[in-house]
């Protein structure tokens, strides 16, 4: 290298390289945190019965069988199949999470069951082991998302204004949303280890995780302080400010919110209404300056709006919308996103071809964050017991025999022995 050669910049490392994570679990909460794990560069070992977890055969499904839903929760993990209703199965995966030297000692779970993988047991073994549970209620008590939705208020306050029923939410918001509260308390705990080299037990109640964000939004203040008021549904009108659906003359549906002051007047403004709103917040003594007020009279000027929206076609709509500060978008069905002449999953920086086993080359995501500018690309889900072998030899000093003596007892299952 001469003086004049640039110095080569050394190759990005995922920030949570070298990181350990042993996952026995199912459905969406635990395997999300994994996920989201493996995607910052975390080693995520995924444990599974020999037949594969329940989840693994959730809906959508593809013609032969295989499961979107899971493949697409758990990608770029590591994957082995172990007998755990077998005491010596359940050894080999108390073994593999109090191993792995300082970056390992990590597990999450949604599951009690197994006392030799419970926190008191692998403390015993590993005193700076970190544990990461799942429950479903802060007594832990069983629940699942759907469940939590209808114990916690949301569906009482969703849907169309004159449905009487409750309508819960199609996404699993709280699994969701305790995927990530799994993960953050992982890394919270994992830096206090790395400060004071103290373990911990850290646990997340998915009921909790919804309670949490109904106190967070004020609706659980709002029900204390007016305990007459009861909040009802409302469609899609947007709850103390002004924003609803409108459908074109050509019958698309647009989604449109107007929250600061020279948004609500950009919309005044293309719409040409400014004038006779004006008329109407004199005629009603209100001042449409201010959301709140909006919101009270969302009915009347919604018609207003909304006939503005009947009176033209989307491409007019699309391009005056566009000259402004307004939030809105079209509304979209996910085979609209999906479909072959559609350009936007192609050209997202979020999604990236991968070839999924079982299921053929498909647009996956990869990590939502983005980290100095770079993204953790998609990578496959595993099948069952892939990684078996290479994981107990590598991670436990296991040998041939001794693997293939577990595979003959039922005690793992591999989908093939590693060869040492």
């Amino acid at each position: 290298m001469t003086i004049a050669d640039p110095v080569p910049e050394p190759a990005p490392t995922a920030p949570l390289a070298g990181l350990r994570v042993v996952e026995v679990s199912s459905f969406v909460a635990t395997p999300l945190c994994g996920t989201t794990l493996a995607q910052l560069g975390a080693e995520v070992i995924r444990v599974e019965p020999l037949e594969g977890a329940p989840d693994r055969t959730r809906w959508p499904l593809t013609d032969d069988g295989a499961s979107l839903y899971w493949n697409g929760l758990n990608p770029g993990k590591k994957a082995i199949a172990v007998d755990c209703t077998h005491p010596e199965g359940r050894a080999l995966v108390a073994d593999l999470v109090v191993s792995g030297g300082p970056s390992g000692g990590i597990v999450v779970t949604n599951t009690e069951r197994w006392t030799e993988l419970g926190y008191a047991a692998l403390r015993a073994r590993r005193d700076d082991v970190i544990h990461v549970l799942l429950t479903g209620r802060h007594d832990g008590g069983t629940a699942v998302d759907y469940t939590v939705q209808a114990g916690t208020g949301f569906p009482l306050v969703t849907g169309p204004e004159e449905h009487a029923a409750p309508v819960n939410g199609v996404v699993p918001a709280w699994d969701l949303a305790a995927g990530l509260h799994l993960a953050t308390g992982l890394l919270a705990a994992e830096r206090r280890r790395a400060v004071t080299g103290e373990g911990a037990e850290v646990r997340v109640a998915l009921e909790d995780v919804a309670l949490a964000a109904a106190g967070n939004l004020g609706y659980l203040a709002e029900a204390q302080l007016r305990p007459g008021g009861e909040r009802g549904s409302i469609g899609n009108h947007v709850y103390g400010t002004f924003g609803r659906d409108f459908t074109t003359a050509d019958g698309d549906r647009f989604m449109l919110v107007a929250l600061t002051p020279r948004q609500w007047s950009d919309l005044l403004g293309i719409t040409g209404l400014a004038e006779a709103v004006a008329a109407l917040a004199r005629a009603l003594d209100a001042d449409f300056s201010d959301e709140g007020a909006r919101f009270r009279h969302r009915t009347v000027l919604g018609g207003l709006i909304a006939a503005w929206f009947e009176q033209h076609e989307t491409a007019y709509v699309t391009r005056a919308l566009a000259t402004t500060r307004i939030l809105w978008s079209p509304y979209r069905s996910f085979r609209d996103l999906a479909a072959d002449d559609a350009r936007l999953l192609r050209e997202h920086p979020l999604f990236s071809a991968i070839t999924q086993p079982g299921v053929g080359e498909l647009l996956a995501p990869g990590a939502p964050v983005t980290i100095d500018g770079r993204r953790s690309a998609p990578r496959p889900a595993p099948t069952v017991g892939q990684d078996t072998g290479g994981v107990l030899a590598d991670a436990l000093g296991l040998a041939t025999e001794r693997l293939d003596d577990l595979v003959s007892r039922g005690v793992i299952g591999t989908r093939e022995v590693v060869a040492r």
